[in-house]
């Protein structure tokens, strides 16, 4: 007995009326299969279910196939913005507050390349060394920001088009360590942790792009480790990718790779599927003055950019919510302001990350409630600005995927999404403050998404979905026929089930007893099985041979074939 069977017969019928008796079934007297034939698949007549040909075993092959993109109740690119936690005041108020700070205080330590840039649009170059931003410059640059940005996957069915409200979610961070869940215990990454990652997210519907999650520590020459993190990323999804890089002069290596990779510059510049994540500030308010030359450099190499400002309350942030959004705001326009000094309309997402902060230990905070209001509140910043955007969330203090983890995961990615954050990072497998990164966490994270994703989709209201009309026929009938009672084997049931519920993967329904029956199955140990399973085949975004050995002659590549 499955668990709707199991629901039916203890809580939809009252006793005398239930639909089975021991293992027959009252409609229709004869042995009842593990989906009630009254319920699921319609094996006789009733007012409200006419018979369908085909047969049970049709019907069930119809109902385990793939729905089609469209038709799935959960998909990348989802409309948010239910969620409003700052006010019209609030957000006007935030955004005074942010051009009075880039008008008055501005940001220190631009390279001298930067200075150029900036003074060359219109910024101002105090005698202190700061660079300050007359508020018309950042509305002049604000008018020609791109505000419909598409990020490529290399597949383009995994496009990801940033503009309104319009949801995804995904990795991101610089994870030192992998959680071993078996062990309970914590090892350094490696590139080959950070390839099983790629593979694993490429499986994972819910996982809508990939940003480099944890560092490669085997690798000591840092050269090497930015070049074997984008060739680990792109043989493992075919899904965007997000890195960064060390130096300027790396940016070079990388744009070779990726036209190996694209097949020639053309065709990388025409869908460019990997972008900079770009620290481009060192909050409060300074440049970060390689990460500025990286970021021209990726500029000039059609590269999408993500401008990150990753300030945390109460450290590098004003304390306050309110003023650790207001810096962020501040330094991300900035950030607009230099990219489109360089070239009018490139693609960058406005990447306002402020981080909590427990001010009792002075350890990051990402799993609080605040690190839910913090992002939520970035959402709405973007909006107002038009320019498509992201934030972190779905990120855990805890050192396992446990209960902890579970309510930190949810609590931040949920708001984010209802937001209508348009980029939500670390949404998935992110441990220990940013410190760990955890597979089986990322796995579990699809599930999880895949509920936060069906609160942002929200509440359908329609004629057909208000349903009176099955209502009549259930509790009245039709026809002269008496009403069956119940909705379980209505056609709006049926033709509803797979495209307007969300069913986990691995997440456990089942009753009590069923648990029991099935040796208390353990979530933790299912989600390691598949883990494994995925990573027992190969990926499927292998390279084509040719392209393997031209990358391999040209760059030292650290994985194993």
């Amino acid at each position: 007995m499955n668990a709707l069977t199991f629901w039916w017969r203890a809580r939809l019928a009252p006793a005398e009326a239930a639909p089975h008796e021991g293992d027959q079934c009252r409609f229709d007297r004869k042995p009842c299969p593990d989906l009630c034939p009254k319920a699921l698949d319609m094996n006789d007549e009733t007012p409200s279910s006419p018979r369908r040909a085909g047969g049970r075993a049709a019907r069930r092959a119809m109902r385990a196939a793939p729905l089609a993109t469209d038709k799935r109740p959960v998909r990348a690119g989802l409309e948010g913005g239910q969620l409003r936690v700052l006010s019209d005041i609030d957000i006007a108020n935030i955004h005074e507050a942010a051009l009075t700070a880039l008008e008055e205080i501005g940001l220190a330590d631009a390279p001298e390349s930067g200075i150029k840039i900036l003074t060359g649009a219109g910024a101002i170059l105090g005698d202190d060394g700061r660079i300050r931003f007359p508020r018309a410059l950042v509305e002049d640059m604000l008018a020609v920001a791109c505000k419909d940005i598409t990020l490529c996957g290399r597949d383009p069915v995994n496009d990801l088009h940033l503009n309104g409200k319009k949801v995804h979610f995904g990795t991101a961070g610089a994870a030192v360590h992998v959680v071993d869940v078996a062990g309970r215990d914590y090892r350094e990454s490696t590139v080959q942790d950070l390839f099983d990652a790629a593979r694993i997210a490429d499986r994972l519907d819910n996982i809508h792009f990939l940003q480099r999650p944890m560092v490669c520590r085997d690798i000591a020459d840092s050269y090497e480790m930015d070049l074997n993190t984008i060739y680990a990323c792109c043989r493992g999804t075919t899904k965007h990718i997000g890195t960064s890089f060390t130096e300027p002069d790396y940016v070079a290596g990388a744009l070779e790779m990726l036209h190996l990779i694209a097949g020639s510059e053309e065709a990388w510049r025409a869908r460019p599927f990997l972008s900079n994540s770009n620290c481009f500030v060192v909050p409060p308010m300074k440049f970060a003055t390689e990460a500025c030359r990286v970021m021209e450099e990726c500029i000039a190499g059609g590269m999408p950019v993500l401008l990150l400002s990753a300030g945390m309350a109460g450290a590098t942030a004003p304390s306050p919510v309110a003023g650790a959004i207001v810096q962020a705001v501040a330094e991300c326009l900035a950030g607009v302001v230099y990219v489109n000094a360089i070239k009018p309309g490139h693609p960058a997402v406005f990447g306002t990350w402020p981080f909590g902060l427990d001010l009792r230990t002075g350890a990051m905070s990402v799993g609080s409630g605040e690190q839910a209001l913090l992002t939520a509140g970035c959402a709405q910043m973007h909006h107002f600005y038009g320019i498509p955007g992201g934030a972190a969330a779905g990120a855990s203090d805890s050192k396992l995927p446990d209960m902890q983890a579970g309510w930190e995961q949810m609590c931040s990615n949920v708001m984010a999404g209802l937001s209508g954050l348009n980029m939500v990072y670390e949404a998935a497998g992110m441990h220990a403050s940013l410190l760990g990164f955890c597979h089986e966490s990322l796995i579990l994270g699809d599930d999880l998404i895949g509920q936060a994703l069906r609160c942002v989709r929200g509440i359908e209201v329609s004629e057909e979905t208000l349903a009176l009309d099955v209502m009549r026929a259930t509790c009245l009938g039709v026809d002269g026929a008496k009403g069956v009672g119940h909705y379980l084997g209505a056609d709006q049931t049926l033709s509803r089930m797979e495209t307007d519920y969300v069913y986990p993967s691995l997440g456990d329904r089942t009753s009590p007893k069923e648990w029991a029956e099935k040796d208390k199955p353990d979530l933790l140990e299912n989600t390691t099985a598949k883990k494994d399973a995925i990573l027992a085949e190969r990926s499927l975004a292998e390279f084509d041979p040719t392209v393997d050995v031209a990358i391999r002659s040209r760059f030292k590549v650290h994985l194993k074939l």
